[in-house]
């Protein structure tokens, strides 16, 4: 209720204000009568233009209405409130996870259009905006100047973009050449799924190992009926795997029944705690790299039910782990 109020009076204000600059001398029956409030509701909106907007408003006792003194002001027609001031501060902390990206860059940017927009002062008791709330984001690497833009560009145009490329194990720059269909955001870190020319077939690259892209005068076309859904889980990774999905098995100790239940681990999941507490989970996915991180994440925490291979690869990883602490 406060909000949508809140809302009226904005509105309110940007009226008054436009009634004001026009010269006709609006007067508070006038404005009680056009808005249908209260002569009271009035005062106070012309109050607040005055204290939050320093606007030079004087009465005119002759023509019983209200003028500015000074003929040029007027507010912008952005007006902010506290609440709103709070999304926006909470959102630029939210930015840091897009940190050097062009959004990070463009976002600032249209804040300071934002900032444009409103008036030299504005007075808000905002010192809990910084410091009461913190965001722990993942660690990110940095994404190379113009990657970004010339990905984005050649999607949009549809056309073929050559890049250097070093893989995760490689110390050596690649030179690729890529039909870019669509952009993928895993956790803050940045993807592109396309097709490779050089291998001849759909791939994923990090953009944060591109070098050097160059956007080609050569078209190429999406397939038709492409769907990124397809080709890629989007419940959980990012990884490309062209074979069928597997049927994943997990039960949850019930130590960790709560934050288990508590999530969507996958759109198609199945979910059930048992009676000792602890918590079956399943689920289907492509995703075995992604699947097997995820479980090791757990520890003991967390059995392995099905498939078998999965079950063997978590007590492979678990064995080379106790290695690298004996002898």
């Amino acid at each position: 209720m406060a909000e949508r109020e809140d809302k009226f009076r904005t509105h309110r204000i940007i009226q008054i204000d436009e009634d004001i600059r026009s010269g006709i001398y609006p007067g508070i029956q006038f404005l009680m009568d056009k808005h249908g409030v209260s002569r009271r509701t009035i005062l106070r909106d012309i109050e607040f233009l005055r204290d939050r907007y320093q606007a030079p408003i004087e009465c005119d006792r002759r023509r019983k209405g209200y003028y500015y003194t000074d003929p040029t002001f007027a507010i912008k027609n952005v007006l902010l409130t506290e609440g709103d001031l709070f999304t926006v501060s909470t959102v630029m902390h939210l930015m840091e996870q897009y940190k050097n990206t062009p959004l990070e860059n463009q976002f600032r940017h249209m804040m300071g259009k934002i900032s444009e927009l409103l008036p030299n002062q504005v007075s808000v008791d905002s010192g809990f905006l910084n410091k009461d709330i913190s965001f722990i984001s993942d660690p990110l690497p940095s994404i190379e100047e113009g990657v970004f833009e010339n990905i984005f560009e050649a999607i949009k145009t549809r056309r073929v973009l050559n890049f250097d490329y070093r893989s995760v194990a490689s110390a050596e720059y690649k030179a690729r050449v890529l039909n870019p269909y669509h952009v993928l955001c895993q956790k803050g870190n940045w993807y592109v799924f396309g097709y490779d020319q050089v291998a001849g077939e759909n791939r994923i690259y990090a953009l944060s190992r591109f070098r050097n892209p160059k956007i080609t005068a050569e078209q190429f076309t999406i397939p038709e009926g492409f769907d990124i859904s397809k080709e890629v889980d989007l419940s959980f990774g990012i990884w490309h795997n062209t074979g069928d999905p597997e049927e994943y098995e997990l039960l949850f100790d019930s130590s960790l029944a709560n934050y288990i239940l508590e999530r969507e681990w996958h759109k198609g999941q199945q979910m059930e705690q048992r009676e000792d507490g602890s918590v079956y989970l399943k689920f289907s996915s492509n995703q075995r790299q992604q699947v097997l991180s995820w479980v090791m994440g757990f520890g003991p925490a967390v059995k392995v039910l099905a498939p078998e291979s999965l079950k063997a690869e978590v007590v492979e990883n678990a064995k080379r782990v106790l290695g690298r602490y004996e002898g």
